[in-house]
């Protein structure tokens, strides 16, 4: 099956901590600090790779991880950078943020490559931390945490011209007369279960590349039958030739199909009317002349005035095809040659960090305030509270966390005791 969305999670690398360390040689007793800095952690990017053309990889396994920044060491030796890990995808991948629905990058056009998140840096070993008069600090700066996304990946293929229409109308049979691509072709609905590109080359004019779009149905913008599976792939193309059953040999009316699939795409994006649009009417190898004459005068006196332009054809001979694809390849070069790429929404340079959590609460019984979490308990393995400098550190530390503003919301006023694990304060603005 032909997968062209998924869902996956990806968070970049955490940074290394800086190290606490000291000198300790034979003749140097009070070595200064030679804590290294931690490593940066790696950044999760994006990379077209003309080798993968769907995103089936992607729905079996949904999680991926930059690998975080390696801890300093002792005589100033740097953390190792964490590796940085590269998702491949289609040309044409959409990404978007998967709550919000907004559009983060499209993967066509120039862009080949996006680094969608980045790393947190390493801390500052104590090295950082030395002055005139704080000599031999004992504390170092914790690596910044990493970053995460939930994301919506969605496929929707590069094609100039996009063919559209019932089932069984004909697509599949136009696409391999036109061009090299060689889609299965049978007698039955939805004989084509993935978009087809085939490339179009004219001896005389510009190529252009063609996508076979699966048949739609009355009702695939609402999700009825595989239709709206593919309608997103014809966002991207800049002419549409709607092929129809001039004939009627199912027993429908090649006037009620075209306006059927047309209500489809306006309900789908009503932009997708605003595009040229060739009605291509095939199967006339099935009537007389006298009636194919008369099919085609009522379709042009129907759709004519509406701007569409009407050209009769029979796919199996190939007879009328050379005319369509001369007028299409006409219809581009009056527009833009620019692909039809999806603008930024979402700025994940914006997003907050991944935070270990903190919990902020007031104790009745023992009538204190209480800090606990992980990254609270890893800041005091990195600080000497018994220094003014270190307690000055750690005081800020709490203040940009926005956790001073948490204990005062909760009620902490001057006097009042905090305790942090085994460390009980008196606090004091």
């Amino acid at each position: 099956m032909f997968a062209d969305r998924a869902q996956i999670y990806v968070r970049s690398g955490k940074g290394g901590d800086g190290h606490v360390s000291f000198r300790r040689e034979k003749y140097v007793p009070n070595g200064g600090p030679d804590g290294g800095d931690g490593g940066n952690g790696g950044d999760v990017i994006l990379r077209v790779d003309d080798g993968v053309n769907t995103l089936a990889d992607y729905r079996h396994i949904r999680k991926y991880k930059a690998e975080d920044g390696k801890e300093g060491g002792k005589k100033n030796c740097r953390g190792k950078n964490g590796a940085d890990i590269i998702l491949k995808m289609p040309k044409g991948t959409v990404v978007k943020e998967a709550e919000s629905g907004k559009v983060i990058v499209d993967l066509s056009g120039d862009i080949k490559e996006y680094k969608l998140l980045t790393g947190g840096r390493g801390g500052n070993g104590n090295q950082h931390y030395a002055t005139s008069t704080m000599q031999a600090p004992k504390y170092a700066q914790p690596g910044q945490p990493a970053k995460e996304l939930n994301l919506f990946l969605e496929l929707k293929v590069i094609a100039d011209v996009g063919l559209v229409g019932f089932p069984n109308v004909g697509k599949s049979t136009f696409l391999t007369k036109v061009s090299n691509a060689r889609p299965e072709i049978a007698n039955y609905h939805f004989t084509t279960l993935s978009p087809h590109l085939g490339v179009v080359d004219l001896s005389d004019a510009k190529g252009f590349v063609v996508a076979d779009i699966p048949g739609i149905i009355e009702g695939a913008s609402e999700g009825v039958g595989l239709g709206i599976e593919f309608l997103r792939h014809i966002e991207r193309t800049k002419v549409f030739i709607h092929i129809v059953d001039a004939a009627g040999s199912e027993g429908r009316d090649p006037i009620e199909d075209i306006n059927t699939i047309n209500n489809e795409l306006a309900s789908y994006n009503a932009s997708l009317l605003d595009r040229p649009q060739i009605i291509a009417a095939n199967k006339l190898d099935l009537l007389s002349e006298k009636e194919s004459d008369e099919v085609i005068l009522k379709l042009k006196e129907t759709f004519e005035p509406k701007g569409y332009l009407v050209y009769p054809m029979k796919a199996i001979s190939g007879d009328g095809v050379r005319t369509i694809l001369y007028k299409v390849r006409e219809l581009l070069d009056s527009m833009d040659d620019k692909p039809v790429v999806f603008e930024q929404e979402y700025f994940p340079d914006q997003i907050s960090e991944v935070s270990e959590p903190v919990n902020v609460y007031y104790d009745e019984k023992a009538d204190e305030y209480v800090v606990e979490g992980p990254r609270i308990e890893k800041m005091l393995g990195y600080t000497n509270l018994e220094s003014e400098k270190g307690f000055l550190f750690f005081q800020n530390f709490l203040k940009d966390q926005g956790i001073i503003d948490q204990l005062e919301a909760l009620g902490m006023e001057d006097g009042d005791t905090v305790r942090i694990y085994d460390l009980f304060f008196d606090y004091y603005k």
